[in-house]
C-alpha cells in the first residue's frame, strides 16, 4: 500500500534537552464519555456516536482526523509512537486526531473512548503537560466524561482510574545495560512506583536498552526527581566505558547488520542502539547524529505489512543502507 506523505512527529525535533539519554517525554490521558459503555463492551452504533461526539467537540482545535489508514500508514504512526499497538484502526468508530505539529494525538475508541497524548522532544515534561492540557481542557468543556466522587475518572482498566494520567519518558539506558548496573537502578525506580516498559508499550520488551519509564500516580516532583536520578546514573555508567570499547562494540554491530540477509526487529534495534551511543559520544560516524538514529527507528517497519520473512529481509536492507558506510 502507498504511504501518503506524512510529517515527522514533533518529538524528533532538534531542541531536545538531555537528548543523548532521553528521546522524548509524554503525557497521556485516558477519558471515557458519560452515557456510553467502554469500547470493548459498546455496540458499533455507540462507538460511532462516540466518534461523532469527539469530532464535534474537537472543532476549533485544528486537528487532522484520520478515519481510514493503510497498514503502511499505521506502521509509520506506530513507529512514530503516535498510536499504540492495540489501536484497532479498521474497526467501526475508530479515528485518530493529530495536531499540525504532530505533538498531540488522540485515539478514539482504543481501550477507552479517548487516549490523548502529547509527545515532546528530549526531557521536556512541562512542554508535554501544556500541550496535552490545552487539548484536554478544550474537550472537557464540550464533553462530559465518566467520573466518580471517590474513584475519580473512570476507565476501562481500574488500574488507570483516578487522575487517568500517565507521565512517561523514553530513555536510552545502554550504558547501564552494558555495565550491568541496570537491574539495581530499575529496582530503585520500582521503589518510586515507576514502571519501565519497552519501546512500544506494555507488551513490548526493552530491546536495545530503550525504556519507557512511567508513573500513573504520585506528585509531578517525584516523577521529575526519579527521571533526573536515572539521567545521572546513565551518565555515570557511560563514563565507565572506554571509547575503544564503545568503538569496538559499534563496529561489531555494524558488521553484523551488513552481513545479515534478514533481521528481526530486536536485532535491528540492538544495532541502532550501539550506533546511537557512538553518535552521542562523538565517535566518527560521518554526519550521523543520535536524532538521525531516532528517525531510523521511528521509520523502520514495526508492525509488518508483509509476511514475517519478507519483513525481516526488508528490515535488513533498511538497516544496511544506513550503517554500511559509517
Amino acid at each position: 500500500m502507498v504511504l501518503r506523505s506524512m510529517p515527522s512527529p514533533a518529538w524528533l525535533g532538534a531542541d531536545n534537552p538531555e537528548g543523548d539519554i532521553v528521546i522524548s517525554t509524554r503525557i497521556r490521558y485516558a477519558r471515557s464519555l458519560r452515557g456510553f459503555r467502554f469500547p470493548h463492551h459498546a455496540s458499533n452504533d455507540d462507538l460511532k456516536r462516540v466518534q461523532s461526539a469527539v469530532r464535534s467537540a474537537s472543532k476549533g482545535l485544528k486537528l487532522d482526523q484520520m478515519n481510514r489508514m493503510s497498514e503502511a500508514e499505521r506502521d509509520f504512526l506506530l513507529g512514530s509512537r503516535l498510536i499504540s499497538p492495540d489501536f484497532q484502526h479498521r474497526e467501526p468508530g475508530r479515528a485518530l486526531l493529530l495536531d499540525e505539529s504532530r505533538t498531540v494525538s488522540v485515539m478514539v475508541n482504543e481501550e477507552d473512548h479517548l487516549r490523548l497524548q502529547a509527545l515532546t522532544p528530549g526531557w521536556s515534561l512541562p512542554n508535554a503537560q501544556v500541550a496535552a492540557d490545552h487539548v484536554l481542557d478544550h474537550l472537557s468543556d464540550r464533553i462530559q466524561f465518566m467520573s466518580h466522587p471517590r474513584f475519580g475518572f473512570l476507565t476501562a482498566s481500574p488500574y488507570n482510574a483516578g487522575e487517568a494520567r500517565r507521565r512517561s519518558a523514553l530513555f536510552h539506558l545502554i550504558g547501564l545495560a552494558h555495565t550491568k548496573h541496570l537491574p539495581s537502578v530499575l529496582k530503585a525506580l520500582a521503589a518510586w512506583d515507576l514502571t519501565a516498559r519497552g519501546l512500544f508499550g506494555e507488551t513490548s520488551r526493552a530491546v536495545g536498552a530503550f525504556f519507557q519509564v512511567s508513573a500513573t500516580r504520585g506528585d509531578v516532583s517525584e516523577f521529575r526527581g526519579a527521571c533526573e536520578y536515572l539521567i545521572q546514573e546513565e551518565r555515570r555508567a557511560r563514563r565507565e566505558v572506554t571509547r575503544d570499547t564503545l568503538h569496538e562494540k559499534t563496529r561489531s554491530a555494524i558488521q553484523f547488520a551488513v552481513a545479515s540477509m534478514d533481521l528481526s526487529l530486536a536485532e535491528a534495534l540492538r544495532v541502532f542502539a550501539w550506533v546511537r551511543w557512538s553518535a552521542s559520544a562523538g565517535l566518527t560516524l560521518g554526519p550521523v547524529t543520535p536524532r538521525d538514529v531516532d528517525l531510523w527507528v521511528s521509520s523502520m517497519e514495526v508492525h509488518g505489512t508483509q509476511d514475517s520473512q519478507t519483513a525481516a529481509r526488508q528490515r535488513a536492507v533498511f538497516v544496511r543502507n544506513r550503517v554500511e558506510y559509517l
